[in-house]
């Protein structure tokens, strides 16, 4: 059964890890999908590794200018969107009391207001009834060292949710946030100057969560597809976490 059947969708930071995960998974599902994402090496193998019924479209979602090409983009390939996951994000681990005006500035844009700009401009297009997926973070609710600006742009993202709920209801467009915990992705290894910096980060993650091991990008993109589809027509303004229960015991 393809849960997606003829649906349009974007996912923004499709080219790897969490969103690559989700954008295979929707055209698995029977969508078509549009990726977003900076580099355009890694969207290129992205959109090769997908294969069919994507389209890839290189951009930043903190630059105004990108998004308005986006959404041309998909105005002129499909005229619609019914679902939206605004994934794109950033970790800049920094301890407080040493944190730079450049990397909360950076974490904000990127984090916080890519993802209200990628909904906002998705709005004109989407159909009555779609899924907007926000891509948070059970950082938003759980101190965890070195992540103030990140866990308070994923807070922004929680309350996003709960506010567009209200807005958006008169459209039946559904509003929920999917917030991942510890995940096995890239972004891993750019938190350390390492390899074995970065597992020693993997390792210090899943000593803490119940499973006894971080997530995996094709779990999360499974949770994703619940809250896209119709199978979630009951849900709005929610928090799904996908955590291992690190955040929930």
């Amino acid at each position: 059964m393809n849960r997606l059947d003829g649906k349009v969708a974007l996912v923004t930071g499709g080219s790897s890890g969490i969103g690559f995960a989700i954008a295979q998974r929707f055209v698995e599902e029977g969508a078509y999908v549009f990726i977003t994402g900076r580099r355009q090496p890694e969207l290129d193998k992205a959109k090769d590794e997908i294969g069919r019924n994507v389209t890839a479209v290189q951009g930043d979602v903190a630059v105004s200018a990108d998004l308005d090409r986006l959404f041309h983009t998909i105005s002129k390939e499909k005229g619609r969107i019914d679902v939206v996951v605004a994934n794109s994000g950033l970790v800049d681990p920094q301890e407080f009391g040493q944190i730079s005006e450049e990397s909360f500035d950076l974490t904000f844009d990127v984090n916080a207001r890519g993802a209200l700009f990628t909904a906002q401009g998705a709005l004109p297009q989407m159909t009555d009834g779609g899924s907007i997926v926000l891509v948070g973070s059970i950082a938003a609710y759980s101190g965890i060292e070195k992540y103030t600006t990140y866990s308070a742009t994923k807070a922004a993202v929680r309350s996003y949710a709960r506010t567009w709920t209200k807005e958006l209801k008169d459209r039946g467009i559904r509003v929920n946030t999917l917030s991942p915990g510890p995940i096995d992705t890239p972004i891993m290894d750019s938190q350390a100057e390492s390899k074995e910096g970065a597992d020693a980060i993997r390792a210090a993650f899943a000593s803490v969560i119940p499973l006894g091991r971080m997530g995996r990008p094709e779990e999360v993109a499974a949770a994703a597809l619940f809250l896209a589809s119709d199978e979630s027509s009951f849900c709005a303004g929610m928090d799904l976490s996908v955590d291992g229960g690190m955040a929930q015991v």
